[in-house]
C-alpha cells in the first residue's frame, strides 16, 4: 500500500505534530509515503478567496506531480484535502477552468488523481481489523470526543468518504484504539478556525461551546484531524474561559497521536511530550 503524500504548510510549521503521527502510524501499519517532491503551497486559505485560477491551479500543479509518480495521493491537513479534491472536481466538471489550469502549470492534467485523507487511507483502505491486529496498548477507559470540523465532510459531493451529518470514522478509529468514543452533538460545528485573525471574540465563543459540550458529554479529550482545529481548541482555552466562563482543561490530539500510543509507538515519535503516558492510561 503505497501513497504520494503530501504535507502542505501547516505541517511543515505549526502542526509538525501532526506530520510526525502520521509518517509514523503509516509506517507501523504498512503504509509507505513518497513525499510529493518539490511541492508547493495548495493556496488553502488564501488563494481560493484572492484568485480564482490559482485556487485550482496550485493544488493541480502538486497533483500533477503525484501523476507524474504513477501514485495516488493521500492528505493529512483537512484543508489541504478540500482544496486538492475541488481541484480535482473543478478540472472535471468544467472544460474552461481545465483549460486555464494546464495553461497555468504548463501540463496536461484530466483531474484523475484519487486523493485520499489519512482517515479514509486508515478506515476504509486498510481497514479496521488490520489497525486492532496492530494494537498492542489498548487505551481502555479513556473517553474521547472526535471533532471533525467543517471541512472533512462537507460539501458532500467533493469530498465524501464519511456521512457529512453524522461521521463516524473517527470514532471507529477511537474504538480500535480501545478507547470509548463518546457521543456529543458538536462534532461538525464550526470552531471558528478562519476567523482567529479577524474575530478572535467569535473564534473563543465557538471553542468554549466545543470544549464545554464536549467535557459535558464526559470526555477525556477530543481528537481532530485539521491543523487549524487543534490550534483553535488547545491553544484558546484559557482565553475562551476568561471571556465565557471556567473550562476544564482539555487536551487536543491529533487521531494520529491517539492511535500512534495505542500502537506502542513513543511519545517523541508522535510530537507528544511526557503527559502523553497519563492520557494514554485513560486519566485527564
Amino acid at each position: 500500500m503505497k501513497y504520494a503524500f503530501f504535507p502542505g504548510c501547516s505541517l511543515e510549521s505549526t502542526a509538525r505534530a501532526f506530520d510526525l503521527s502520521t509518517r509514523a502510524v503509516c509506517r507501523a501499519l504498512g503504509i509507505e509515503l513518497e513525499e510529493i517532491p518539490d511541492w508547493a503551497c495548495c493556496g488553502s486559505t488564501p488563494a481560493h478567496a484572492s484568485s480564482d485560477s490559482l485556487a485550482v491551479a496550485l493544488p493541480a500543479f502538486n497533483l500533477q506531480k503525484a501523476q507524474a509518480a504513477g501514485l495516488p495521493v493521500m492528505v493529512a491537513c483537512a484543508s489541504c484535502y478540500a482544496r486538492l479534491r475541488t481541484a480535482n472536481h473543478r478540472v472535471c466538471n468544467d472544460p474552461e477552468t481545465r483549460r486555464r489550469t494546464e495553461r497555468i502549470t504548463g501540463l496536461p492534467y484530466d483531474g484523475g488523481v484519487e486523493v485520499r485523507h489519512v482517515l479514509d487511507v486508515l478506515v476504509n483502505h486498510l481497514g479496521l481489523d488490520g489497525i486492532r491486529a496492530k494494537v498492542s496498548r489498548p487505551l481502555a477507559g479513556l473517553r474521547v470526543a472526535s471533532y471533525y470540523g467543517c471541512l472533512l465532510t462537507r460539501p458532500p459531493e467533493i469530498v465524501a468518504f464519511d456521512d457529512a451529518e453524522h461521521p463516524t470514522c473517527m470514532d471507529e478509529l477511537a474504538t480500535a484504539a480501545g478507547a470509548v468514543a463518546v457521543e456529543w452533538p458538536f462534532k461538525t460545528e464550526c470552531c471558528g478556525a478562519s476567523l482567529s485573525m479577524t474575530h478572535p471574540g467569535v473564534v473563543g465563543r465557538l471553542a468554549h461551546k466545543l470544549l464545554s459540550m464536549a467535557r459535558s458529554a464526559g470526555a477525556d479529550l477530543l481528537v481532530v484531524a485539521c491543523p487549524l482545529c487543534q490550534v483553535n481548541l488547545d491553544l484558546r482555552q484559557a482565553d475562551a474561559a476568561k471571556a465565557h466562563g471556567a473550562l476544564r482543561p482539555t487536551p487536543v490530539l491529533y487521531v494520529t497521536q491517539l492511535l500512534g500510543l495505542a500502537l506502542g509507538l513513543p511519545p517523541g515519535e508522535l510530537g507528544l511530550d511526557a503527559a502523553a503516558a497519563v492520557y494514554a492510561g485513560g486519566k485527564s
